[in-house]
């Protein structure tokens, strides 16, 4: 049986096409790796101070008017929203500040805890003797929490003169 001319030709390009390709993905898998092996971790931000200055700032640091509302969102999920003000009766400006939000059950035993972060790079600082609002979102609380407001404690400040 005699091939076509250039059949054989077709054949013995096939292997070296097929290994570009795996050198080609392998090189934009290993660069897409590379990439995000070296980019911050949004959960791996650099703690903030909390040592006795920043505690006995603290003392001056005020949440008030807090509030919660439980809505559905457009996927018809319970989404719970505590909202408020910061007030920072101080003299310094606030220029970040790091609080821990817990939720407990019936017993007082915590059942959700998160932290957050307020003002910073996006929202800005707070001055001496100035109010802001707060918000936080929850899209998940445990279902034995007592639905009581959560406590609010500070955990870190980043302060300005």
């Amino acid at each position: 049986m005699t091939q076509p001319l250039g059949a054989e030709e077709t054949n013995r390009g096939f292997p070296f096409a097929f290994a570009a390709g795996l050198i080609v993905v392998g090189l934009l898998l290993g660069g897409l790796w590379w990439l995000s092996a070296n980019q911050p971790k949004a959960g791996a931000a650099k703690p903030l101070p909390f040592g006795d200055v920043e505690k006995t700032y603290a003392a001056r640091i005020k949440f008030t008017d807090v509030q919660m509302n439980r809505t559905a969102n457009f996927l018809d999920q319970q989404v719970t929203t505590v909202f408020g003000f910061v007030e920072n009766m101080g003299t310094r400006t606030l220029r970040e500040m790091e609080v821990r939000i817990e939720f407990r059950n019936q017993f007082e035993q915590v059942v959700l805890r998160d932290e957050r972060r307020i003002f910073g790079a996006r929202e800005g600082s707070l001055g001496g003797g100035r109010r802001s609002e707060f918000q936080f979102n929850f899209e998940h609380i445990p279902a034995d929490w007592n639905r009581h407001y959560p406590q609010i404690t500070i955990t870190g400040l980043e302060l300005g003169q």
